[in-house]
């Protein structure tokens, strides 16, 4: 028997009747509230008592280039507004601010230490932000009672954080066992040393580390200019030059299926046609089989 998952009720709040603005978000059923604040609008957050109180809160900043990874810092505080005030003199890189905290105020140092630490790992593990903290943050010692209470916490601040539009949490590739539909890897291989794999996402699609790209470009894909992707990633290394062969580094999400396999292949191509599973069929010929497989269970 699979897990089930229920529904969640999500309420968002335009504290300035601008979705650009200050959102207020809330989960139901759960104490804790999350303020999404755009730099320019900490300055008008002064009056609000809550944000006064212990919090653990986030700084995302954007990417410089197309390669480069968005940034965020990890945080904790006893009073969100006064770090939030100096962060805006000491910290640059930043844009937008996140902050979470408990509506009952049942979160002490302690606690916050402890999420600030347990959020700074997983924002590592999943590799998605480059995380500008330059210590790594000390994890409190707590209570059996009070590490399941704070793990639940962080479960409800990924929802929340997705939900506000940074996967800063989120693997790469998140399996899911709720309903036991984990996608197979798909493989290209071809010309001049290609040989990747990679499975598709919510968000693109992912090569794996490791996958080799072709050596060399046609000159078709030079004069279209479509190489400047492919060489960003070499110049930044995240394709790196291993004996004569180009790989990945690490996994790279691109857009799509077409975006990623121009790249490994050196040349124009249709991701559609080019991604294959192990027993050779093309991805537009999965996700075919995929729809028409869910419409006879409608």
């Amino acid at each position: 028997m699979y897990k089930t998952k229920y529904g969640k009720t999500i309420k968002l709040f335009l504290m300035d009747s601008d979705p650009d603005g200050r959102i207020v978000c809330e989960l139901s059923n759960w104490t804790g509230k999350a303020y999404k604040i755009p730099r320019g609008k900490v300055k008008d957050c002064s009056y609000r008592d809550d944000l006064k109180s212990t919090s653990v809160y986030l700084l995302f900043g954007k990417s410089e280039t197309s390669t480069d990874k968005p940034k965020v810092y990890i945080g904790e505080a006893e009073n969100a507004y006064s770090r939030l005030v100096d962060h805006i003199s000491e910290k640059e890189f930043w844009n937008e601010a996140v902050v979470f905290i408990s509506k009952d105020e049942n979160l002490n140092k302690a606690h916050i230490k402890y999420l600030e630490s347990r959020l700074f790992e997983i924002a590592n593990s999943a590799s998605r932000y480059d995380v500008q903290n330059t210590n790594i943050p000390t994890k409190s010692s707590i209570s059996e009672s009070d590490q399941a209470e704070m793990e639940e916490f962080i479960e409800y601040i990924k929802i929340l954080i997705n939900t506000l539009g940074f996967k800063v949490f989120e693997p790469f590739i998140k399996q899911n066992l709720v309903n036991n539909n984990i996608d197979e890897e798909l493989y290209i291989k071809a010309a001049r040393g290609a040989n990747a794999k990679g499975k598709r996402t919510s968000d693109g699609f992912v090569v794996f580390h490791n996958s080799e790209i072709a050596t060399e470009t046609v000159d078709s894909y030079q004069k279209k200019k479509l190489n400047k992707l492919r060489d960003e990633l070499i110049e930044n290394e995240i394709i790196i030059k291993v004996e004569d062969k180009l790989i990945f580094k690490s996994d790279y999400l691109f857009s799509s299926p077409s975006a990623a396999a121009m790249v490994i292949m050196g040349r124009s191509a249709n991701g559609l046609l080019e991604w294959k599973d192990s027993s050779g069929k093309v991805l537009r010929d999965i996700e075919k089989q995929e729809i028409t497989k869910a419409s006879k269970q409608i």
